[in-house]
């Protein structure tokens, strides 16, 4: 299903690859395995580059930050660079007091000591359920079984291990021509519910052989994160748990891209890319979704006002229930729009559900009903929103929310 949000296409000089994933750059191997974290599927995931990358992170809003982003903002910080990412589902080592903390740098080190790297390269990540400690001594056992599964490379193992409610996998890769290399970024994510704009449960881990400078790598995943990650909206609840990682390990051979380079705005938009595939693909699996929501937002004075007003309406329970319910209730997106906070004229509004206009000017138009149903019966649902005053524009991407989000939520530990 994931695949339908990154079609091979050629844009301009980037390259959308139909199967590739977070180990099509160069230099970098990936897996999975059941360790013991879960009763039965993939639980433990690493991901490895051949050498130290550039390396920088966003994290969860979230004033209860799981351990795991302690130990590795911890690793980052003391020079930049990681080799090794260790992942485990099932359990999100938050809330687990300073038990938990130690299971967070021992997993670390575990970790690196079997690849034989340095403690500081490896990032620690852990999702799944708040409050109760890690089963250790399994983690560390399956940890101790990577270095022997290392030159397997199975970045849809990886995938697997990394999801907790999730029904379908998340990768995605581009490829663009920088000081004539071809430099390739891979993205892999989960996600599906506690998903709301500011870092919503959400994780994503993006490669790439490119060789870029560590300070301007860090500037470029924030600026797309925010235009991205940010813009998207399950269910409103922000998780303690989130982060997007970003490595760099230059082994493309460019010249070093930063900010003044001549091929910054192709890497720049080829990161874009893999992180909008991956934040589309997380909204379009929200937990008993049935359909991707893209609301369009334009004419207003800012980029920022846009994406707020975008997120107002995506974040809606109620525009959310009447697209699951194929009703074209066009008053809930307006009343949506209007709580965004956003500087707007009401009377300057338009709205269009798909190709139907609406409302104009801020008043209803006569509108053909079945028509307006037709466009919330499709899989891909797009609403535009227009003020006609400004050059701003954005985007946020959501889902419906159906009967289904309830059941699973109900009894999501047991």
């Amino acid at each position: 299903m994931s695949t339908f949000y990154q079609a091979a296409e050629k844009l301009d000089d980037l390259h959308v690859l139909e199967a590739g994933s977070v180990t099509t750059p160069k230099g970098y191997t990936a897996g999975g395995m059941h360790c013991g974290v879960k009763f039965k599927r993939k639980d433990l995931g690493w991901l490895y580059s051949e050498v130290p990358a550039e390396a920088a992170g966003v994290y969860t809003t979230n004033r209860f930050q799981g351990a795991p982003l302690v130990v590795t903002q911890d690793s980052i910080a003391r020079e930049g660079k990681l080799q090794g990412i260790i992942v485990n589902s099932g359990k999100a080592n938050t809330c687990t007091g300073e038990q938990g903390l130690q299971d967070a740098y021992e997993m670390r080190k575990t970790f690196t000591d079997s690849l034989d790297i340095k403690e500081h390269h490896a990032a620690v990540v852990s999702t799944g359920v708040i409050g109760e400690l890690l089963p250790m001594e399994k983690i560390n056992q399956g940890i101790q079984q990577i270095p022997s599964a290392l030159q397997q490379n199975e970045p849809d193992h990886f995938e697997k291990a990394i999801l907790t409610t999730d029904t379908f996998t998340k990768h995605v890769a581009v490829q663009m021509n920088i000081d004539g290399k071809t430099v390739t970024i891979g993205g892999a994510a989960k996600g599906s519910g506690m998903i709301h704009p500011n870092m919503a449960t959400m994780l994503s881990f993006i490669t790439t052989d490119a060789s870029i400078d560590q300070q301007d790598l860090h500037a470029a995943l924030k600026q797309v994160t925010d235009q991205t990650f940010n813009c998207i909206s399950v269910d409103g609840d922000t998780s303690t748990n989130d982060m997007v990682l970003v490595l760099a390990n230059g082994l493309a051979q460019n010249e070093r891209l930063t900010k003044d380079h001549r091929g910054w705005e192709s890497f720049l938009e080829g990161l874009r890319f893999v992180c909008e595939s991956l934040a589309k693909q997380i909204a379009r699996d929200g937990e008993g979704a049935t359909k991707l929501i893209e609301v369009q937002v334009s004419g207003v004075e800012s980029d920022k006002a846009a994406r707020q007003i975008a997120k107002s309406v995506i974040s809606s329970n109620l525009v959310k229930t009447a697209v699951h319910g194929e009703d074209p209730n066009w008053g809930r997106i307006v009343c949506s729009v209007g709580y965004s906070d956003a500087p707007l004229n009401p009377n300057d509004l338009t709205v269009s559900i798909g190709s139907v206009k609406v409302v104009e000017n801020g008043l209803p138009l006569p509108y053909d009903e079945d028509k307006a149903c037709e466009e919330l019966q499709k899989e891909h649902v797009t609403l535009f929103v227009d003020f006609h005053e400004g050059t701003g524009k954005g985007n946020a991407w959501g889902c419906d929310l159906s009967y289904d989000y309830v059941r699973i939520n109900a009894s999501y530990r047991t």
